[in-house]
């Protein structure tokens, strides 16, 4: 099962679940029927979620997400921040290094040619 969330002209893509493992199953349930949902619906944009290196070959960018949570234990809370701060420093050099793999051609200026 995937779960997608249509808002204006952007489909969401964010929980995915299988109880047993089939191969391209998750491929096809998350990205290629999301894609061709957004082609039939028109939508503009297709957000297929956070994290997964294994989407640039399938034609999606890495983009900056966000989450919001609260934490009742602040020893926990404390964990997380200290977690993030880590990943926020990973996240931005591995971004940069992704971002020169994508699939579409740039122009002399480095520009993308799409959308």
């Amino acid at each position: 099962m995937a779960i997608t969330v249509q808002s204006g002209d952007t489909l969401y893509g964010r929980h995915w679940g299988a109880e047993q493992r089939y191969h391209s199953l998750h491929f096809e349930t998350c990205y290629y029927q999301g894609i061709e949902y957004c082609i039939r619906a028109g939508l503009q944009r297709f957000d297929a979620g956070a994290q997964g290196e294994h989407k640039l070959a399938r034609g999606f960018e890495p983009a900056r997400t966000r989450s919001a949570h609260w934490l009742a234990d602040p020893r926990l809370h404390q964990a997380v921040v200290q977690a993030m701060t880590r990943e926020r420093a990973w996240v931005e050099l591995r971004g940069e290094a992704l971002s020169d793999h994508t699939p579409y051609r740039k122009d002399a200026s480095g520009a993308d040619l799409h959308g």
